[in-house]
């Protein structure tokens, strides 16, 4: 593996409220984290969406063309594990990916996608695959119908320490559909693994978990309290969005919690929205998100958002703020990788200990090396 020497400098970023009304604050520069580096676990791939980690070493890797492959041993196998058909314009494709927690047992692999619909629509779908002899097979949809076009499809796909499934959908570039709790777009929704409602949704019936998101890529728990966490891209100049720009979100999630858009975005308030904890003007572009676990940093319970017009790996210290709506408060920011590796997708806490990120130089906004794309880790430089 090859060792790549980062050099972070400063930041100052604006934020949010914490939650409890008040006007926006600043975060503060965190101090510099000396002697990050990384090593290079897999490259040659084709704008790595998602990964995930399963024992025995294997990490499955979503590629948005609708493969997905596996690494182990440090080597990208050259066969993918399955393959599906997706719908491949601008941004859709192959998205989250979520091994089953009972995966051992089960073999059962959950993915989430754009698929055709047949009349030049799209939708996502939420689908089960299962292993056997070491290759996906049996797709099943266990969820489908949730609007999608070329932008904004969400799609970050994870098991909740609860034992179900969540999934983050986008506006599909229509605003008014965050609002409408009659459309999956737009939303954090909850599911069982069969797909089915889980009895104690907060809205009865409902995949609905929260509602009033455009476009989040990311889902976290806060390994010590199981707070959900949730990046948001923020408006991009359009008409339909009111010419606004920038103001990305850090977010807490939390039951029924109505995030805002299209009606306020970033730290706008107001109308009874849950606030963000982070806002990014200009904007960054937010991918996924993790929570540090290891003890090489003394980076525990930091929260890590990828960043892909950003170009780096933001890491940012939370409080607990009690009386608060979310409970939560940021203070204080660093950037990691500020222009090293380029965009940035993908950020997963590995059960080695490390976190892990993909790069997205390929996806048509980046500027990819003969190499490109990445699957890289975190380690102490030696």
């Amino acid at each position: 593996m090859n060792h790549i020497r980062i050099l972070i400098p400063a930041l100052l970023l604006a934020v949010g409220s914490t939650g409890c009304g008040g006007s926006p604050t600043r975060l503060s520069a965190a101090p510099p984290t000396p002697g990050v580096a990384l090593d290079t676990v897999a490259s040659g791939l084709q704008v790595p969406w998602d990964l995930a980690f399963a024992s025995g070493g294997r990490i499955f890797v979503t590629e948005r063309a609708g493969r997905i492959r596996i690494i182990q041993d440090g080597a990208l196998r050259p066969e993918a594990w399955a393959t599906l058909a997706v719908e491949r314009r601008s941004e859709m494709g192959l998205m989250g990916i979520a091994l089953s927690p009972d995966f051992a047992q089960t073999g059962h692999v959950f993915v989430a996608g754009a698929f055709a619909t047949g009349d030049e629509r799209a939708e996502v779908r939420v689908v089960r695959l299962t292993e056997r002899g070491g290759r996906g097979v049996e797709p099943r949809v266990i969820l489908d119908g949730i609007p999608a076009t070329r932008y904004h499809a969400g799609a970050a796909l994870r098991f909740g320490p609860d034992g179900m499934l969540y999934l983050t959908t986008g506006d599909a570039t229509r605003p008014g559909l965050s609002q409408d709790t009659a459309s999956l777009a737009g939303k954090v929704l909850r599911m069982r693994p069969d797909g089915g409602v889980p009895a104690d949704n907060p809205v009865a019936g409902s995949y609905l978990y929260a509602l009033g998101v455009r476009n989040p890529q990311g889902l976290a728990w806060h390994p010590e309290t199981g707070s959900l966490f949730a990046p948001d891209h923020g408006p991009s100049g359009l008409p339909r969005e009111w010419f606004r720009r920038g103001r990305d979100e850090l977010n807490v999630i939390v039951p029924r919690g109505n995030y805002g858009w299209p009606d306020a975005a970033g730290d706008q308030g107001g109308g009874g929205f849950v606030r963000p904890l982070v806002e990014w003007t200009p904007a960054i572009a937010p991918g996924a998100m993790a929570f540090y676990t290891g003890a090489e940093f003394p980076w525990r319970g930091n929260a890590f958002v990828a960043a892909l017009r950003g170009k780096q790996l933001l890491r940012i210290v939370l409080q607990p703020a009690p009386g608060t709506r979310t409970g939560w408060r940021a203070v204080a920011a660093e950037p990691l990788l500020r222009g090293t590796v380029g965009r940035i997708r993908a950020v997963v806490m590995g059960p080695d200990g490390h976190l892990y990120l993909t790069t997205s130089n390929r996806d048509g906004r980046g500027d990819p090396a003969g190499t490109d794309d990445h699957l890289l880790r975190i380690t102490r430089q030696r």
